[in-house]
């Protein structure tokens, strides 16, 4: 499986911003796709995640201001982010899961929200 996350950039403060992770390879034993970030000096934390069959996890920090979802058709899976803050300021990196309970991960997007 290969991921490739784009539509990173850098935003102003409230500014919204969506990624994308486009995935090929064994993608019909997918068992879920989440978001995942790293800032500077800190470890990388769980941001979204969705699993098939629909059901939508979110950090606690971007419960009500991001949104995940998936495009089955074309294999991407999406970030939607509005009303960002400073601290939203991370490398952003798309993860797949298989039923196996193995991890694949993009290279990663970077997000800068800064005024």
């Amino acid at each position: 499986v290969q991921l490739e996350e784009s539509g990173g950039g850098e935003v102003q403060p409230g500014g919204s911003l969506r990624l994308s992770c486009a995935a090929s390879g064994t993608i019909f034993s997918t068992f879920a796709m989440a978001w995942y970030r790293q800032a500077p000096g800190k470890q990388r934390e769980f941001v979204a995640r969705i699993i098939n069959g629909g059901e939508k996890n979110y950090a606690s920090a971007v419960q009500g201001r991001f949104t995940i979802y998936r495009d089955n058709d074309k294999n991407i899976a999406y970030l939607q982010m509005n009303d960002l803050k400073p601290e939203d300021t991370a490398v952003y990196y798309c993860n797949e899961r298989n039923y196996f309970g193995t991890d694949f991960w993009g290279n990663g997007t970077l997000v800068t929200v800064s005024s």
